[in-house]
């Protein structure tokens, strides 16, 4: 299926509000969750859109910015994952590995900006200094104005300008490429997720993954939502396990300092 001029227009706004948003980390709209389903929607296939927005939220749920270093970009992901999909005819999973290298492309351009625009900081001192306000604030606003139209400009091309020699090349491959692409793509989310747990892994917590893996993987289920039931009620027994062991800690600390204090007969000490 093609993209009009128009939805390349709408969806490349919302690259550019993903994108300042990815910049300053507000809302969280840049996650590959929100904004290929809001990308699915801008195209009129939101069942895409939300296949898509799972995948390759689970391929990034272990790549975070920590100080200078930048994860493959989740806005260029997202929004390229539903496009590939929608107009080449691929699944989801094939084109999460085709949307990567644009997503390696903002990377390297996010990682550029942040040396470059460290130039500002001496203008930005001396700003300061002389108490200039309006330049001050212009300068401070500059960098987000240029990642916003970045985010625009690359997208526009990649989602509309590109999208005929984007779709012969992906359609040129042959079947065993598709195939290889289908499993990496498969295989993705589980390196993601494999990445989070690195960061998040908790020996005590094993009992609670093998009891969601268990239900996820063996059990035929409809659809997630009993997974997600059985998630809220193990974590309702953590949450109360631990709010009586705090209470039951602080009696005992009470009970100690009396000790320590001597406490009479009418403290029953």
């Amino acid at each position: 299926m093609n993209i009009t001029l128009l939805q390349g227009i709408l969806v490349s706004i919302f690259a550019l509000v993903a994108g300042i948003d990815f910049w300053l980390e507000g809302f969280y709209w840049f996650r590959p969750m929100i904004v290929s389903t809001v990308v699915g929607f801008l195209l009129g296939d939101l069942t895409l859109g939300i296949i898509a927005g799972g995948l390759t939220e689970l391929t990034f749920a272990g790549l975070t910015p920590v100080g200078g270093t930048q994860p493959p970009n989740p806005v260029l992901a997202g929004i390229m994952t539903v496009v590939i999909a929608h107009t080449t005819g691929h699944n989801a999973a094939t084109a999460i590995g085709l949307a990567l290298p644009f997503s390696i492309l903002m990377q390297y351009i996010m990682l550029f900006y942040y040396s470059a625009f460290s130039g500002f900081t001496k203008k930005l001192d001396v700003y300061a200094a002389n108490a200039d306000v309006k330049k001050f604030a212009r300068l401070v606003l500059l960098p987000t104005v240029i990642v916003g139209i970045t985010y625009f400009v690359i997208t526009f091309l990649a989602v509309y300008g590109a999208q005929e020699p984007m779709k012969q090349f992906v359609n040129s491959f042959p079947a065993w490429l598709n195939h290889g692409l289908n499993i990496a793509g498969g295989i993705l989310p589980a390196v993601g997720f494999g990445l989070l747990l690195k960061n998040m892994f908790k020996v005590k917590y094993t009992a609670y993954l093998l009891i969601g893996f268990t239900a996820a993987g063996f059990i035929t289920f409809g659809n997630l939502m009993p997974v997600a039931v059985i998630g809220v009620a193990l974590a309702l027994i953590e949450f109360y396990h631990a709010r009586e062991k705090d209470e039951t800690d602080k009696k005992m600390r009470a009970i100690e300092e009396l000790a320590l204090t001597g406490g009479g007969e009418e403290d029953g000490i």
